[in-house]
């Protein structure tokens, strides 16, 4: 059960509830509770994953459509949660709790293992041995790329500096405005330095595409705990608009991958592919 899936039971299960203990609400009509609703789910929300629905508006309101659960639907729900004294409920927040379990097993493991100890291929086969969880084992192992990434760059204390061409300071004074309050250049400050950082979007869109990091030197990192294919390597590279890709993945062709994209002229485009074997770059 993702959070936006735990968000979307809740809601339910919250109507449930209230209408098995307060009795205020008439489960066949839906204005009586479809907005009072979402504060209900907010609430346990908060309690089980620190925070509220983050998804649209439209989203949150498709728990109404009758392709989920409508009036008539959650009218029958509720007959037999009242009967049986919330079994409905019960059922929602027992899976959550098992979910909850497996990803505590993986907290687990980070918290009892240390760089003597810690092995990446067993850390990511519990969560491909548990059905539960195995839809997120992207986002894992992104997680798991993110730390590696963040560390190194922090570590090398690595720089980044933006400056101006001085011949160019006539631009500059007509446009100074924007410079300063989006490059931060003014003809007071012609340069400016950054630590360097790795930034994870933390949301992606549709299965293989979309962007996971990027950082303020210039990247765009791509990660799938896929083995890379011709396929995947064409979606990556047309979905994020970027001159440099750093795609992580399991493994890879390196001979097949770099033909396809010099054949299709995308391999400027791709900096390297890190592999959890090694790292190449496209030569």
């Amino acid at each position: 059960m993702t959070k936006q899936g735990f968000t979307f039971k809740s809601q339910v299960a919250e109507i449930l509830h209230r209408d098995r203990t307060e009795k205020d609400i008439n489960l066949s009509d839906l204005a009586t509770y479809r907005t009072i609703s979402k504060k209900w789910r907010d609430i346990i929300c908060i309690k089980f994953l620190g925070r509220t629905s983050t998804s649209s508006a439209r989203y949150q309101d498709d728990i109404c459509n009758d392709n989920a659960v409508p009036p008539s639907v959650l009218a029958e729900l509720g007959k037999e949660n009242r009967s049986k004294k919330g079994i409905v409920e019960a059922y929602i927040y027992q899976k959550f709790a098992q979910r909850f379990s497996q990803m505590s097993a993986g907290l687990d493991y980070c918290l009892t293992h240390d760089k003597s100890n810690f092995n990446l291929n067993e850390f990511l086969a519990m969560f491909w041995s548990e059905p539960g969880l195995r839809r997120s084992i992207d986002k894992i192992y992104e997680i798991v790329v993110y730390s590696l990434f963040s560390a190194l760059v922090e570590a090398l204390e690595i720089s980044v500096e933006v400056c101006l061409n001085p011949a160019k300071s006539d631009i500059l004074k007509e446009f100074e405005d924007f410079a300063n309050r989006v490059i931060q250049l003014s003809s007071k400050q012609t340069s400016v330095k950054l630590k360097a950082r790795i930034n994870r979007v933390g949301v992606t869109n549709a299965a293989d595409r979309g962007l996971d990091m990027w950082a303020n030197f210039g990247l765009a990192i791509q990660i799938k705990h896929l083995s890379l294919t011709e396929e995947l390597a064409e979606n990556i590279v047309s979905s994020v608009s970027a001159d440099r890709i750093v795609i992580v993945c399991k493994d890879t062709e390196q001979k097949i991958i770099v033909s396809v994209l010099n054949q299709i002229g995308w391999k400027s485009k791709i900096q390297s592919i890190v592999t959890e074997t090694r790292p190449f770059d496209l030569v």
